[in-house]
């Protein structure tokens, strides 16, 4: 499947974990069942959400064959091949794409950072090497470096660069950022709280935490504002926002694991340095959760 027109909703899934600690296929299969159901746009595994950063390589390509698999082509599947190691982001990008992956998400150097050649270079690596399209992660906040406006630039021209997810939380960079876009080049949302004022700008959808609680909510809200009715996707966005501050009221994702956990979905088990919710967090996001009408 070409991921190259893809629009709308696209979750950032959660890999859900067993209480050994091993990766949970079962409840990984009924999530992808959920957002297959319930009008999910595209998947985007092994991401920030995905915990991809506490997995081996052979835990993130099993990931990746069985959700390609399930999802038989009806949507795109995006992998998350990032790496502050240009060799071994390019060695996963081979591999995801071997696999069957649609797209890839690819990230700035995190710790190492770079100078703006150096991290040019880390993505363009990646998009030089292989033959399906490239998604650039812009998240600063997380990787304690940003894609440069004249990075963008650069590689919004690039064959297999296809768009940017947009995560920096600064609207006034989106805004120049959005001056790149083009025929073949897309910006997304990496914000839930922006995804309607980023979408307002150019972007063509979302790259979603949100979505894994109420994906037909967030298509719905991306679907509205494609179609010119801005009216619905803005008060779907503003209805959310409760929820929203609910799944970042503490590191992500362990709010959306937890709030998962307490619909029935998957256990709230995390792998170090990630740990359980505290308790007044957790009764705050099952308020939100209530409101929502997730919980009862």
């Amino acid at each position: 499947m070409d991921a190259r027109e893809l629009t709308g909703s696209i979750v950032a899934l959660v890999t859900p974990f067993a209480s050994d600690g091993s990766i949970d296929f079962e409840a990984l299969s009924h999530l992808v069942d959920f957002h297959l159901q319930n009008h999910t746009d595209g998947l985007l595994i092994l991401g920030t959400t995905g915990e991809s950063s506490t997995m081996t390589h052979e835990e993130d390509n099993a990931v990746v064959q069985a959700v390609v698999k399930q999802v038989g082509g009806r949507i795109p599947v995006i992998a998350g091949s990032g790496s502050n190691c240009t060799q071994t982001m390019v060695e996963k990008s081979l591999a995801y794409q071997e696999l069957g992956a649609d797209g890839l998400l690819i990230i700035t150097p995190y710790y190492n950072k770079s100078n703006e050649e150096g991290i040019y270079q880390h993505l363009k690596e990646v998009a030089d090497a292989v033959d399906i399209p490239c998604i650039l992660y812009n998240i600063p906040g997380r990787t304690g470096c940003s894609i440069s406006l004249r990075n963008i630039e650069r590689l919004a021209v690039h064959p297999n660069v296809m768009g940017l997810k947009e995560a920096s939380g600064n609207v006034g960079f989106a805004a120049d950022a959005a001056c790149f876009i083009n025929d073949g080049f897309r910006m997304y949302s990496g914000e839930d709280a922006l995804t309607v004022p980023l979408m307002s700008l150019g972007a063509s959808g979302t790259i979603s935490v949100w979505a894994n609680l109420q994906p037909r909510e967030v298509h719905h809200m991306c679907a509205a504002f494609l179609d010119g009715d801005v009216e619905t996707a803005r008060s779907l966005q503003l209805a959310a926002l409760p929820l929203i501050h609910g799944l970042f009221s503490e590191v992500n994702p362990i709010p959306v694991k937890e709030a998962l956990a307490q619909m029935g979905m998957i256990e709230a088990n995390y792998r170090l340095p990630l740990t359980a919710m505290s308790n007044g967090a957790a009764q705050a996001l099952r308020s939100a959760l209530k409101e929502a009408g997730l919980v009862a």
